[in-house]
């Protein structure tokens, strides 16, 4: 039976994503960008509800100009972040190739990067400055990999330096699944090794119904701080609202 309910559902995920890929081609041109972010937080809010998973936000998403800085814990992430605020985020070049969800991520508004590529991230870092600027809400999984959803890996300073140089805060995020009925941290979503995206997604169908939680901690300036020691600083404020999360 619970395959069965995980067939029905991944089924519906299959819809909502096509019908999203069709109004990214077709009605997207026509809305300007306050409508686009409406509908691409709507949108998220909906695909999460089909897979089974509830945001539950604590604290308050900071108004631009700022960069958001989360943990990261599987391709979800964007879905929860978008459900509970649109942000603009800094992605892997590998995601725009992606058949569809290429596409709705584009849609979304983010920025690309070339991993490995020192030049790209300069180019990058440049373009998130100018858009920190003109007042926009950037979002960074400065970890650089999925984790396992327990531990917060180190963070990388490189895309930090965007904020300083835009003399923007940052907004540190803690991100956390959990089973919604034993409030146990739950590793189905989790995105790692040899997972695929439909692995991944399998797994998640198949789990009892979860939650999603966004712990927005309160904004942070450089004050001075190089972004080496302000990923260190950023890295360990995100674990203690995690160890508060629940």
């Amino acid at each position: 039976m619970k395959h069965v309910l995980a067939l029905a559902k991944f089924v519906r995920v299959l819809a909502c994503i096509l019908g999203a890929y069709w109004d990214i081609r077709t009605k997207f041109p026509k809305l300007n960008d306050a409508q686009q972010a409406r509908y691409v937080e709507v949108w998220a809010r909906s695909m999460l509800a089909i897979i089974g998973i509830e945001v539950r936000v604590k604290g308050h998403p900071a108004q631009g100009p700022v960069l958001m800085a989360a943990n990261h814990i599987s391709w979800l992430d964007i879905l929860v972040m978008h459900a509970a605020c649109h942000c603009r985020f800094v992605a892997k070049s590998e995601i725009r190739a992606w058949p569809v969800l290429g596409t709705l991520t584009t849609g979304g508004g983010s920025l690309y990067i070339e991993r490995g590529s020192r030049n790209d991230a300069m180019r990058v870092v440049h373009q998130m400055a100018d858009a920190l600027r003109q007042g926009q809400v950037l979002a960074v999984f400065p970890e650089g990999a999925t984790g396992d959803g327990i531990t917060v890996l180190p963070f990388h300073a490189n895309l930090l330096q965007a904020a300083i140089s835009a003399e923007a805060p940052i907004q540190p995020i803690a991100l956390q699944f959990i089973d919604a009925h034993t409030h146990d941290i739950s590793l189905a979503p989790c995105y790692r090794d040899d997972d695929t995206l439909v692995s991944s997604l399998w797994r998640t169908l198949c789990a009892p119904p979860l939650l999603a939680q966004v712990r927005y901690g309160d904004k942070q300036v450089a004050d001075g701080r190089s972004r080496r020691d302000w990923a260190q600083d950023l890295q360990a404020t995100v674990a203690a609202l995690r160890s508060h999360a629940n």
